[in-house]
């Protein structure tokens, strides 16, 4: 295939697929505090933050990893400052310990920090504010949960960086499209692609593991093989909603993400590792169905947003159905119609916020994907002109990105409306 669609689908899969800890967004607001602090160059006396509703939305119901079973804003930013390493990223609270937990629940409830909701702004966007001794510091990240836009102390901008498009390390998503993703997955060297698949499938069997054998959450993953049995279709969704169970639930194993999330990334992976077990393939067929489970999950996402109303479990169960299809030989027209498949069932299932019902939603998403490739192979499918299902994937796709981004994009305000208390629906008529 084309050299530089090739390259480019390279740095995608190693750009995307990195380890995070925890929930991405509490663990976003605890790097930039982390790295307001450290621009500080002081131990800051308050902190404060200015977040997007969808940030606020994804952070206000689920624990924050490594806090001893914390949840908040304040607690995210607060351990951030006191316990984080801002050269960790995305795992910036790794190394907290338990002497700064409690330093952190100390802050916490003096007021140390505060947070307020910032409208009209992109829907991942971050500032987190370190002031001490008449000093200030102010991180700006914007888009993506490591992408530090702008970084301000005591009036002068230090850095004030480019938009992605204009980087030099931009990476092209518009390049993506079913057909060559199977064209690549085909073809890419195992070398290309074993480290960062590895590592995929090694940390995320882990926190599966891990979900599975503690009640995390609301255990979604135990109930699901306590009540259907060990069948493959049922340890697949168990798996993937058992490696939720635990992240939600504020384990502190990292994953590897998929769009920013690592319920994404469990559940693009976790089905087609449980699938591949079933099947008895050799690891390299694993690994090129991985491939496709992830690139597909990303081309869906590059029209939806990183963050939306639009629940991501939806995309990420579409890339391991087609996944799943791939390793039954499936080629582009079934992995199409798996696709197809699942957007016409399942497609707008609401977000509202990172917490425990995550791994139901991931449960039932995979569920719908796994329908959506045993139709497919018996050539049944839904049709054009059936709602929003189009002639060709590729429409389909981006008709339910535009469903996710411009359609639910008032279903994303009256959501955290009635997260944060704006709307008391008990009081609301209807007409």
């Amino acid at each position: 295939m084309d050299k530089k669609v090739y390259d480019n689908y390279v740095k995608i899969l190693e750009n995307e697929l990195v380890p995070a800890l925890g929930c991405t967004e509490p663990i976003a607001i605890a790097y930039a505090a982390a790295k307001a602090k450290e621009i500080l160059g002081l131990f800051p006396e308050h902190i404060s933050l200015c977040c997007s509703g969808n940030i606020i939305k994804n952070v206000k119901g689920v624990v924050v990893p490594n806090s001893g079973g914390l949840r908040g804003i304040d607690v995210a930013a607060t351990l951030g400052i006191v316990g984080g390493d801002a050269s960790r990223q995305l795992e910036v609270l790794e190394d907290v310990t338990e002497e700064q937990i409690e330093k952190t629940k100390e802050l916490v409830a003096s007021g140390y920090c505060s947070c307020r909701l910032q409208e009209d702004v992109e829907n991942l966007y971050i500032v987190a504010r370190a002031e001490a001794d008449g000093h200030y510091a102010e991180v700006t990240i914007i888009n993506r949960h490591t992408l530090i836009k702008k970084i301000e102390k005591d009036g002068e901008v230090l850095l004030d960086h480019k938009m992605e498009q204009e980087s030099p390390n931009y990476i092209d998503k518009s390049l993506l499209n079913i057909e060559s993703i199977v064209e690549f997955a085909n073809q890419v060297a195992m070398e290309d692609i074993e480290e960062v698949i590895g590592q995929q499938i090694r940390l995320n069997t882990a926190i599966a593991k891990e979900g599975l054998s503690k009640p995390y959450g609301a255990q979604v993953g135990r109930t699901l093989l306590e009540t259907y049995g060990t069948d493959v279709k049922v340890r697949a969704r168990a798996k993937a909603a058992a490696g939720s169970d635990a992240r939600m639930g504020g384990c502190s194993l990292p994953v590897v993400i998929n769009s920013g999330s690592g319920n994404q990334g469990m559940t693009v992976s976790l089905p087609v590792i449980e699938y591949a077990v079933e099947l008895g393939v050799v690891k390299e067929t694993l690994y090129r169905a991985l491939v496709v489970s992830n690139l597909i999950a990303i081309h869906q996402k590059k029209y939806i947003g990183s963050l939306s109303a639009y629940c991501g479990a939806v995309s990420a169960a579409c890339g391991a159905g087609a996944g799943i299809t791939y390793l039954y030989g499936g080629d582009v027209e079934e992995i199409s119609q798996t696709i197809t498949n699942t957007i016409g069932n399942v497609g707008g299932i609401v977000c509202d916020g990172a917490k425990s019902s995550c791994a139901a939603k991931i449960a039932s998403s995979v569920d719908a994907a796994i329908l959506a490739y045993s139709m497919g192979s018996k050539k049944r499918g839904f049709k054009p002109g059936e709602g929003i299902v189009q002639e060709d994937v590729e429409d389909t796709i981006r008709s339910i990105g535009y469903i996710g981004r411009v359609g639910m994009k008032n279903t994303d305000v009256e959501i955290l409306n009635i997260m944060i208390n704006r709307v008391n629906v008990k009081e609301e008529q209807i007409q």
